[in-house]
């Protein structure tokens, strides 16, 4: 735990990728978790709403909406809600899949072809919390989609674009898993060992969205990690 508090995000040091009236959007470091847990760790949406009352100077307390989540070891694009007036209307949107998301995973085993479709139904187990990949449905489990192509060969691991269809619990490091992809770092679905400072090398790199109040497109790409691995994954 000591590593992972080493790149836990803090007011001073959040990396903000889009900021406007009605929305915030930061790239996510491995150590943050979005909401807070049994843990009692400073979640993200308080480090979020620290950063917005030091730097308007806000008096009280300072609104802030979730709008959506990472696992705790990911890292990557997490969006916020400023306002009330945005935050149902992002949440419809995400509701409806009228967003893009794309995300990046190194895993050291290539599924058997180099792009394709997963289709699984995932079931959760909130005892362990993990999903496990069925191929056919079964009692209490979700349809899960995604779709994925490799983007590069590194020397000992391949660089996979996903995006996803459908967003169920562990769906990308579940499904890699099941067809023999575990994601790098991800011991709790079959990786050999851990990464240094406990991540995963799963990254959601880019959010597209019609934004709720301004309308305009909304198109951010997060930087990679500052790992040597993520990048070498730059192109």
């Amino acid at each position: 735990m000591s590593d992972l508090k080493k790149i836990v995000s803090n007011k001073t040091n959040l990396q903000v990728l889009y900021e406007d009236n009605h929305i915030i959007i930061v790239n996510k470091r491995a150590g943050d978790i979005v909401q807070g847990d049994k843990t009692g760790d400073m979640p993200l949406s308080d480090v979020v709403k620290a950063y917005i009352k030091d730097k308007y100077n806000k008096p009280g307390n300072v609104y802030l909406g979730v709008v959506h989540r990472l696992d705790r070891p990911t890292t990557g694009i997490v969006l916020f809600s400023k306002t009330s007036k945005a935050l149902p209307r992002l949440n419809k949107l995400f509701a409806e899949k009228k967003t893009s998301k794309t995300y990046w995973a190194i895993v050291k085993q290539l599924p058997q072809k180099p792009e394709g479709t997963l289709i699984n139904w995932l079931k959760k187990n909130p005892k362990n919390n993990k999903s496990t990949a069925y191929t056919k449905e079964v009692e209490g489990s979700k349809k899960a989609v995604l779709h994925f192509k490799t983007l590069k060969t590194l020397d000992n691991y391949y660089l996979l674009e996903i995006a996803l269809e459908t967003g169920r619990h562990h769906q990308i490091r579940s499904q890699l898993s099941s067809v023999g992809s575990p994601i790098k770092g991800d011991l709790k679905y079959g990786f050999g060992r851990s990464n240094k400072d406990a991540s995963i090398s799963l990254h959601a790199r880019r959010l597209e969205f019609i934004h709720p109040v301004s309308k305009n497109m909304i198109d951010v790409v997060a930087p990679l990690p500052k790992d040597p691995i993520w990048q070498a994954c730059e192109y």
